[in-house]
């Protein structure tokens, strides 16, 4: 038996005055994501140098470990996503964030190039593996209209946790000089165990009745729009079951398009600001700030608006929109070239406004939808092929977006409209193949023994309120 959920009776920003159901364990849940955020904010703007301080090495050979690790990590997802299956996203969660605060931990004594490149590999796959364990996790606990709800909070933690970890670390080094890196180090080790902690009190929960849905085959099953089949038997199929789910995967080749946009903002946009529109440096900093700014602060109320579209794949094609709106724009400002400055500095950071915007509207959706999508039994497996989209956005975008910008500085932002828009017509296709009960973020309650009360996700026979 685990405790009811409680509701939260008109939370500022969150339900807009109507009562919110928590899921069990929400505090500590969301608390230990935002001192992992806060400790994750301490190295990640000054990685490089970080590395360099704290083990000593040169920054070439330090460059060269951190990407084959990336590459690596990244290849070890698929065996994070069946062990989220085998062993559970809680037990999972708990490991990565132990084997995590261990690879910080003892960063400071791997002065070596071999001990650099060990620690650099098992923090690399607690790092990439981390989204699909707490996503899973997430699925777990929450329904409907809930997961929209946790992910927007996530979210706007994470970016309100990087931003202090990111002052703390400054004020840090501005203290104690290069000793400041190796507390940072320290900290942020310190971080992720008591971010562990927190997620220890998070209770298990059992399985909701009719909460999973099976995947579906490319031919007439993808017509159902009822409930899918029991995770028991979904779960035989392993990656052959992901790999047949082509809706899924186009959820997942839809996410790879519109996250090039995400990629833009810290890779594309400070070259193309300084280097096309001869921009102040300063100015990109600033933008920095104001995408930090506006995700901490306008996540949630912006997430509980898109949910009023009614359907997840609408919602989250709407951010890509605004995606191809920021680059189209973008192409536009590298054709006139302004040469007031106040002009330049006017319409760059209308621009991140607007991909920020984006950003708000379609992460939510988008999480929400590849968690409901995914059937319980098989869940990490799919959410690991999903994380994957991110991996592999991330880690081309660099080197495309700088060979377009070798050719035409333009050219690079018309990829990431192009490429959005495409992502979104993608999705709203997809619209016409998932289930209901995938796209509408509504849930609904059940009883269980013990009195505890659990949200489905599925429509009962009976009408119940939609989740605020």
């Amino acid at each position: 038996m685990f405790p009811k959920q409680q509701a939260d009776r008109g939370v500022p920003g969150l339900s807009g005055g109507r009562s919110v159901e928590r899921v069990p364990g929400e505090r500590a849940l969301l608390a230990g994501m935002a001192i992992d955020s806060v400790g994750s904010g301490m190295y990640i703007p000054f990685s490089l140098v970080f590395f360099r301080h704290v083990t000593g090495l040169p920054l070439t050979a330090i460059g060269a470990v951190l990407t084959v690790a990336g590459f690596a990590a990244m290849a070890v997802l698929p065996l994070v996503g069946t062990a989220v299956d085998r062993f559970g996203a809680r037990r999972l969660q708990l490991a990565l964030y132990v084997l995590r605060g261990l690879g910080f931990a003892a960063y400071p004594f791997a002065g070596s190039l071999p001990a650099f490149a060990a620690v650099a590999l098992l923090t690399s796959i607690g790092d990439r593996g981390f989204p699909v364990a707490q996503q899973a996790r997430i699925g777990e606990l929450a329904r409907g209209g809930q997961v929209e709800r946790l992910q927007a909070i996530a979210r706007s933690l994470a970016n309100a946790g990087l931003g202090a970890g990111t002052l703390l670390a400054s004020l840090m080094i501005g203290l104690l000089g290069d000793r400041g890196f190796t507390a940072a180090a320290v900290l942020n080790a310190a971080s992720f165990f008591a971010a562990a902690l927190l997620a220890r009190r998070v209770p298990a929960m059992p399985a909701a009745p009719t909460a999973s849905v099976a995947p579906r085959a490319s031919t007439a099953s993808t017509a159902s729009t009822g409930p899918r089949a029991t995770g028991a038997r979904a779960g035989r199929g392993g990656y052959r079951t992901v790999l047949a789910d082509r809706p899924y995967l186009g959820l997942a080749g839809a996410n790879f398009l519109i996250a090039l946009g995400y990629s833009a903002l810290s890779v594309l946009l400070p070259v193309f600001a300084v280097g096309c529109l001869r921009a102040p440096q300063s100015l990109t900093g600033a933008a920095f700030v104001v995408n930090t700014v506006l995700c901490a602060t306008a996540g949630v109320p912006v997430a509980r608006l898109a949910r009023r579209l009614g359907s997840r794949t609408r919602a989250a094609a709407l951010g890509a929109g605004f995606f191809a709106l920021a680059g189209l724009g973008q192409a536009v400002l590298g054709t006139v070239r302004p040469h007031a400055l106040p002009l330049v500095m006017g319409g760059l950071l209308f621009l991140v406004v607007l991909a920020t915007v984006g950003e708000l509207v379609h992460n939510p959706s988008a999480s929400a939808l590849s968690t409901a999508a995914a059937p319980a039994a098989l869940r990490g497996r799919y959410l690991a092929a999903y994380q994957l989209s991110w991996s592999l956005a991330k880690t081309v975008a660099p080197s495309l977006f700088t060979l377009l910008l070798a050719v035409d500085a333009r050219l690079p932002w018309l990829l990431v409209a192009v490429a959005a828009l495409a992502g979104g017509a993608l999705l709203l296709r997809l619209g016409r193949r998932l289930p209901a009960a995938v796209l509408a973020p509504q849930a609904a309650t059940v009883s269980t023994p013990g009195s505890a009360t659990v949200s489905t996700g599925v429509p009962s026979r009976r009408p119940v309120p939609a989740a605020c």
